[in-house]
């Protein structure tokens, strides 16, 4: 006959009453923390937990189901060890009142702060340390420099030029660092690009542009001039279609530029010294004096690195109208006398008052992806304006554009378009040292952003470099979202297509299965709009503190739904105390008897409950495990006071609500 005992009067019910508690079990012993618990002895029971069946001789059919929870080699062990954890919890348990919990929440932070110095080391970049190097230095100068006043209100100083004559390596040179690639070829530089920059009390942002060629010329040498290949990017592209976005090519550059001199207070001209004036050089000299007349034009003769050579060299340019300034962007050569002139061109912008509560932290959007999926067209279609060069040859973006955005609730944003990354393996081959440092150039924008979208082509779905790209965008702790763009390629599409491909995208990226999924038609315009909008929801949830009652009530639940799984030895991991101890991403400490009783499962686990019971949508969320050695008993309440070596005295206490 089979029996039934109900089983609100079983011992192993405490996991049960912290998520409902049960009034019967009011009088039993329980500690919510402490998940360790084994069943006594049947025999021990009292009358209303004995089996009632009427073969009394007979052991109690429970007894084999309390036993099962443990293997018969570790029945000893963990019976010994749970008599001796209850002696400790009789001997060293106290009132919360008496836990170090500024030790603690110090001790936290700085495993925050090692953490995240073991993980930069880890995810390193090659040309970051020359960037480093030129930053340090500039960074010294910038003490003086005016903050409070945004890029929008700021002065602009624009450099315009043939091709090959330095624009980059002058533009390095004013902000500092390496922002703009610069590499001994032609056509490097296609878009604009922004950069802060101070000269005395003067601070205003400058423009570096891409060549511009004025002059009539074969395909052949157009090709030639702007770098562009006939093979690397071309895949998949007719012949027509090629020769079409070759020919707009050197017209979408001089577009840029053309912008780009329209909103320059000053504007700097430069020329290459060494090759002397050109007939490229004369055709910009005279579309500035007709164009821009009323705007103030410096003349830069560069690659000039001797004094007295420059001299001779910047005669020879005197023919175009303005006078020229020798100077040489390498070395630094007469770039204090240029700045000299550009700032007595430019007008003192005052601190804007109250800029403290109108400007506050403005997070960066990259947006990143595989070569030709669309970048640049989503960051258009959000500005409304051309702001990069799009076209079908993938690979036409280059450096990393950073543009302000103000979103539909005035939220502002930082958008960064970025170059395609392609695999090492297909850079390396290409011998393309442009496309290595734009490639470069991308991870940075990774870094240095705050919400990730990253692009995928929706006919292509999954690739495996998109999984490469997104298990960086998880190493570095950003906050993503999945934009699924040109949605409109998808044939005979139904309510259930997009569900169906959202299955898809979580199995192939489950690194990523937190990522909100967007779908998109940039070239169209449809639901762009929803990138910016799932991104400032990813962006708060990052910034997202959880309050102390609801992280202690999370974990508990967690670990009373699920204990930490036993050892061989009949050892089981114990939660002393966890705090959040960062934000951008949630970082979570978790002060535990032994690391290492806490397997990877349990660790994962442990995540799930904290995204399903408290969010975290889009971000990733990091769970740092640090373990507290015990001390011996006879060292007394000194040796608990240390904060390097906390005992269990202060370290049982059940977490607090």
């Amino acid at each position: 006959m089979a029996c039934f005992c109900s089983i609100q009067f079983l011992p192993f019910a405490k996991s049960l009453t912290l998520l409902s508690p049960i009034a019967t079990l009011s009088s039993l012993p329980l500690r919510p923390i402490r998940s360790n618990f084994s069943p006594p002895p049947v025999s021990s029971l009292p009358s209303p937990f004995l089996c009632r069946c009427t073969s009394a001789t007979s052991p109690p059919p429970h007894s084999d189901g309390f036993i099962g929870f443990l293997d018969d080699e570790e029945e000893e062990a963990a019976a010994a060890g749970e008599k001796e954890e209850e002696e400790e919890d009789e001997e060293e348990f106290y009132e919360d009142d008496d836990l170090d919990l500024e030790a603690l929440e110090s001790e936290a932070k700085d495993a925050v702060r090692s953490y995240s110095t073991s993980l930069s080391r880890q995810l390193t970049i090659e040309d970051e340390t020359d960037d480093l190097k030129g930053f340090k230095g500039k960074q010294k100068r910038r003490k003086g420099a005016t903050k409070t006043i945004p890029d929008h209100l700021l002065p602009k100083v624009t450099i315009v030029g043939r091709p090959n004559v330095g624009k980059s390596a002058l533009f390095n040179r004013l902000v500092g660092g390496n922002r703009a690639i610069v590499v001994d070829e032609p056509g490097v530089t296609r878009d604009r690009l922004y950069g802060r920059s101070f000269w005395g009390d003067h601070e205003f942002v400058v423009v570096d542009t891409g060549g511009v060629i004025n002059v009539s010329k074969s395909q052949a040498n157009v090709m030639e001039d702007l770098a562009i290949s006939t093979t690397i990017g071309m895949d998949g592209i007719s012949l027509l279609s090629r020769e079409a976005a070759v020919a707009r090519m050197p017209s979408m550059i001089e577009r840029q530029a053309t912008a780009a001199v329209e909103e320059a207070s000053v504007i700097i001209f430069l020329v290459d010294g060494q090759a002397g004036l050109t007939a490229a050089d004369v055709e910009i000299a005279d579309w500035l004096r007709k164009s821009y007349s009323s705007k103030y034009i410096v003349l830069a003769v560069n690659k000039c690195e001797s004094p007295r050579k420059g001299v001779m060299q910047a005669s020879e340019f005197w023919s175009l109208g303005f006078s020229p300034i020798p100077i040489s962007a390498l070395s630094g050569t007469g770039t204090g006398e240029l700045l000299d002139l550009v700032c007595s061109g430019l007008k003192k912008t005052e601190d804007v008052e109250n800029m403290d509560e109108e400007e506050n932290y403005v997070p960066s959007i990259a947006i990143v992806g595989r070569p030709n999926v669309g970048k640049s067209s989503i960051l258009n279609s959000l500005l409304g304006e051309d702001r990069t060069i799009v076209s079908p040859i993938s690979g036409t973006t280059r450096d990393a554009i950073d543009t302000e955005f103000v979103g539909p609730d005035g939220q502002k944003f930082r958008l960064i378009d970025t170059a395609g990354i392609r695999r090492r393996a297909s850079v390396a081959s290409s011998g393309s040292t442009t496309e290595a440092l734009s490639v470069n150039r991308a991870f940075r924008a990774i870094r240095r952003s705050d919400v990730v979208a990253l692009v995928i082509e929706a006919m292509a779905c999954i690739t495996e470099q998109d999984t490469r790209i997104a298990e960086r965008i998880e190493k570095e702790g950003k906050g993503c979202l999945i934009v699924v763009n040109k949605w409109d390629t998808i044939p005979n599409k139904n309510q259930k297509t997009a569900t169906y491909y959202e299955q898809d995208v979580r199995e192939k990226m489950r690194m990523l299965d937190w990522a909100p999924i967007v779908y998109s038609t940039a070239i169209t315009g449809q639901s762009v709009e929803k990138v910016i909008v799932a991104a400032s929801t990813v962006e708060k949830e990052r910034a997202r503190r959880l309050s102390t009652a609801i992280l202690n009530q999370v974990i508990r639940e967690a670990i009373a739904f699920k204990p930490p799984p036993r050892t061989r030895g009949g050892k089981r991991g114990r939660v002393y105390y966890c705090t959040q101890a960062a934000i951008r991403p949630p970082t979570f400490v978790f002060f535990v008897n032994d690391a290492k009783l806490f397997p990877e499962t349990y660790r994962r686990y442990m995540e799930k409950q904290l995204r399903s019971d408290a969010g975290f949508a889009g971000t990733p969320i990091r769970l740092l495990w640090r373990s507290r050695r015990k001390v011996e008993k006879d060292e007394g309440k000194a040796a608990t006071r240390t904060r390097s070596n906390l005992s269990p005295r202060e370290g049982n206490v059940a977490l607090t609500t």
